[in-house]
């Protein structure tokens, strides 16, 4: 299904409703279980929304142990049996890792129960049964491993939820940066990166920039080459890909301008001058965002009909088990997916499927 633009705001949730938000423990032998135990035991983020945790109670109770948290874990069966209450975390419990996995080593088990978290946390979110996903990171290996088929979690994010077309929307001190492509090589991304793509990126930018609350969005795209391509004598995407996408997207009323050089306008965005900056392969979006703030950087998957935030980084093997892991960007998560909480109506509306 292509997204559409919602037509009309919806309303903040009202300050006296806190979200309930969804936090997946990740793989049980990486450090997602101990930054989900910190941050959800950490009681500013419980004044910001309720949160449930979604993975092993028997992980959740060792993570907290080995944090010297003094919290107790409640496993319940459905997320309405969550209690919310202080000096508590809630785990809807899944009950398929042991408490005495080895940590930071690759474990088909560990695998099965980090995608089981993945499935139990998004079947709530399309039912309506929390108000959003958080997720903890996950080894791509552990869920090839135990079988799972898919590249990580926004693949699998897209197959549950039967979205059609996803994205990453990185948002760092309230600017979001979109990607054309990413998980290539740059040699492949620059292949693929077609004034189709970048007309089609522009559009689901823009789209996303309306959903999560910017009502007259304004986009900057980058350019690719040094001094965007100095009149083509340092390359030529700029006239040939580039602007071409661009003037079509600015004739059809989209807000969006360039392409701008790479090495200002996300000094630009920052500033204030733009909502969104769309970059065109993944380095170029992820040096700026973790360099400005790297605990602060908050991806965000955009076209799934659920709300899903993540931390992104991965799970940390070498210090996994030491409580030694910091928890900022599983804070910048949540506090993120409690912000966005007040435009699931828009989410759905823009990218509601009939998966739900």
């Amino acid at each position: 299904m292509t997204p559409t633009t919602p037509t009309a705001a919806t309303p903040p949730t009202s300050p006296h409703e806190l979200p309930t938000l969804a936090v997946t423990l990740g793989d049980p032998v990486g450090i997602g279980p101990e930054i989900t135990a910190r941050t959800l035991a950490d009681p500013a983020i419980a004044a910001l929304g309720r949160g449930l945790a979604v993975g092993d109670a028997a992980v959740l109770r060792r993570a907290v142990d080995i944090c010297g948290l003094d919290v107790r874990v409640n496993a319940v069966a459905s997320p309405a049996e969550a209690r919310h209450e202080p000096g508590t975390i809630d785990v809807l419990d899944l009950g398929i890792a042991p408490a005495d996995l080895q940590w930071g080593k690759v474990n088909a088990v560990a695998g099965r129960s980090a995608v089981a978290a993945i499935e139990a946390a998004t079947r709530a979110a399309l039912a309506g049964e929390v108000d959003g996903v958080v997720t903890s990171p996950i080894n791509k290996e552990a869920i090839w491993t135990a079988g799972s088929r898919h590249l990580g979690h926004t693949e699998m994010l897209g197959e549950l939820t039967g979205a059609a077309h996803f994205d990453t929307m990185f948002v760092v001190r309230g600017l979001k940066i979109f990607f054309t492509t990413r998980h290539l090589s740059l040699r492949k991304a620059l292949d693929q990166i077609t004034e189709e793509r970048v007309a089609a990126s522009i559009r689901h930018a823009v789209t996303a920039l309306r959903v999560f609350g910017h009502d007259e969005p304004r986009l900057a795209v980058a350019a690719i080459n040094p001094h965007g391509g100095e009149g083509g004598h340092f390359g030529d995407e700029e006239i040939t890909v580039l602007r071409p996408a661009v003037e079509k997207a600015a004739a059809q009323g989209l807000g969006v301008v360039g392409p701008i050089p790479a090495d200002s306008v996300f000094h630009q965005g920052l500033e204030g001058r733009f909502d969104g900056v769309l970059s065109h392969f993944h380095d170029q979006g992820h040096i700026p965002a973790k360099t400005v703030d790297f605990d602060g950087t908050v991806s965000v998957t955009v076209g799934l009909p659920i709300l899903r935030t993540s931390v992104d980084h991965g799970t940390a093997f070498d210090i996994a088990g030491t409580g030694r892991a910091s928890h900022g960007t599983m804070a910048a998560a949540f506090r993120a997916a409690a912000h966005f909480s007040r435009f699931t109506d828009r989410i759905r509306t823009a990218y509601g499927t009939a998966a739900a």
